[in-house]
């Protein structure tokens, strides 16, 4: 859709009343990357304002799930097995499928669900992402399950006493991307391979407002905004993102292992999510939406390789999904990053068998924070 100059302007103006007020938001950026021979990376950091108690897990096929949605909830069974990251160990926050399919739950404050009709299908925001990734295989499918609106999903409290208001990004081996929001309690969904990156406040459509007014402004040749709102974020990570070589970088590639161009891709998406991120403890008393980036993922859906990237401990690691046991009937395995657990290289074979947590519902009731 062609926006003239004062559409812009509007959306913009729009958009920054959004951000200047306090709402308790944090930020998360997510970009996708598209190599010249076809390799696809998605980066993601996750910023948050406290310790999420972070582990990773490994879930197989043929495991059978409930969307945790109360009487009318959602069920199914794991058609393609995953690995992924939760966050307090209630719920998926971002996490790849056997088939390179990635989800990335951000924040969203202006997430509004609406209610489901009278005996309509529900399902908790805890497992909005395990569904996508236990269900397809691409970007399109998802894109047109999800479009059928056959459930509706409702979302809980967290332990810091906030709404898990999120929307949800998603990519696959084919560099195909999507957006999914809930605006005004309808489902909208931002589906091509343009969709590249996604921060938080306002929704994706002033997000893409933003970028184009900073176009037309010519700032993104001549300097580009600096602070972590969201906003921001999204403009340099874009500029950033599109600046990055799509092919082996003469003047890098003799740094990388075996001097091997699928290497030097990753580590330029990884120093793309590590540019863009908040320094850890970082803070602001007038500001407390701005959240330290605490971890970051580079997920490759050619590879099917996941790199783990913690802004709390001082080693990156990375796991090779095709050397999981994926097969219905293989036990859940998890390796254990909270509290500090450090890893280094390939961390595949670290994993240990494990009960599987228990997926948040919108029954379930956190002991809230009293500051």
């Amino acid at each position: 859709m062609n926006r003239s100059p004062r559409h812009l302007v509007l959306a913009l103006t729009g958009a920054l009343l959004v951000l200047a007020s306090p709402a308790p938001v944090s930020a998360c950026t997510r970009a996708l990357y598209v190599a010249e021979d076809g390799t696809v990376f998605t980066g993601r950091s996750m910023d948050w304002g406290e310790d999420m108690h972070s582990n990773m897990w490994v879930l197989p096929r043929g495991m059978k799930r409930d969307g945790m949605g109360g009487a009318n909830t959602v069920t199914w069974v794991s058609k393609y097995g995953s690995l992924i990251v939760a966050g307090y160990d209630i719920g998926t926050c971002d996490g790849m499928n056997e088939k390179g399919l990635v989800t990335s739950m951000l924040a969203l404050v202006e997430s509004n669900y609406g209610q489901p009709a009278k005996g309509g299908k529900v399902i908790c925001m805890s497992t909005w992402a395990q569904y996508i990734l236990d269900n397809h295989a691409t970007v399109a499918e998802a894109v047109a399950d999800l479009r059928k609106e056959a459930f509706r999903v409702q979302t809980i409290v967290l332990p810091t006493g906030r709404p898990a208001n999120m929307h949800l990004a998603i990519s696959d081996a084919s560099g195909d991307s999507a957006i999914f929001e809930y605006v005004n309690g309808k489902l909208v969904i931002h589906h091509g391979k343009e969709f590249k990156v996604l921060t938080n406040s306002p929704t994706y459509d002033q997000q893409l407002a933003i970028m184009e007014y900073w176009k037309l402004a010519g700032g993104l040749t001549k300097s580009l905004p600096g602070t972590s709102n969201a906003a921001d974020r999204f403009v340099r990570a874009s500029f950033l993102l599109g600046a990055l070589p799509v092919k082996t970088s003469p003047q890098y590639i003799s740094g990388s292992p075996q001097q091997k161009f699928h290497y030097q891709a990753a580590m330029e998406v990884l120093s793309l999510m590590r540019s863009i991120g908040t320094p850890l403890g970082f803070s602001l008393a007038d500001q407390p939406w701005v959240s330290s980036t605490i971890w970051r993922t580079v997920s490759d859906s050619t590879n099917h390789i996941v790199l783990f990237d913690s802004a709390m401990t001082p080693a990156t690691f990375w796991v090779k999904l095709d050397d999981l046991d994926l097969k219905p009937g293989a036990p859940v395995r998890k390796l254990e990053l909270a509290g500090g657990k450090t890893y280094s290289g390939n961390a595949t074979d670290k994993f240990v068998d494990a009960k599987l947590f228990n997926f948040a519902s919108l029954e379930t009731k956190f002991e809230q924070p009293t500051h």
